[in-house]
């Protein structure tokens, strides 16, 4: 008989989090922007939500996300800041590699949606890395009804990466348009 995966606990990260962050960070840096401990203490100051999911006690998981307004210098925030009002941009989520495939993605996910329904926020953004390709975030993030509405090269890697909308359910705003 198959076990069921452990419980997840989802809450606010905090500095005593951050070696753990900063540590799941750079095993997945190839699909991220480097992070140091100055830097991420801004950006936890400057995040809307800054989440971590603990399984038996262990972070597994983190997720930055940013509202429109936030004092943000990521090159990818700005793109949306220039053609989207209103949107929750999530910066960045990295799930430990022993913890892959046991949903906590989708909960994460599932809290930023909630959490941009609860602030009547009509857009959740991110991007996508489109070459070289990750058809595993492109398939997690489909899921969610994340649609393509630009591309853009980045300064921080040799790479391009795909704009991602998704329409918050409930929640009146634009259309899913780019350019």
């Amino acid at each position: 008989m198959t076990r069921p995966p452990p419980p997840l606990r989802i809450r606010t990260a905090g500095p005593t989090d951050f070696p753990t962050i900063l540590a799941l960070n750079a095993q997945s840096v190839h699909f991220l922007s480097p992070l140091d401990l100055p830097r991420l203490t801004r950006l936890h100051d400057q995040a809307c939500l800054h989440l971590v999911g603990e399984i038996d006690g262990r972070v597994a998981a983190f997720l930055l996300a940013f509202r429109e307004t936030a004092a943000y210098d990521s090159v990818n925030f700005r793109w949306f800041t220039d053609r989207y009002l209103h949107f929750l941009y999530i910066d960045r989520i990295v799930i430990g590699g022993d913890f892959r495939g046991q949903g906590v993605g989708v909960d994460l996910y599932r809290r930023v949606f909630d959490f941009a329904r609860r602030e009547s926020v009509p857009l959740v953004a991110c991007e996508i890395d489109r070459d070289p390709p990750n058809l595993v975030s492109e398939q997690f993030h489909l899921r969610f009804g994340f649609a393509e509405v630009g591309r853009q090269r980045v300064p921080y890697a040799e790479k391009m990466v795909a704009m991602q909308l998704a329409r918050v359910a409930d929640v009146p705003g634009p259309e899913l348009s780019g350019g």
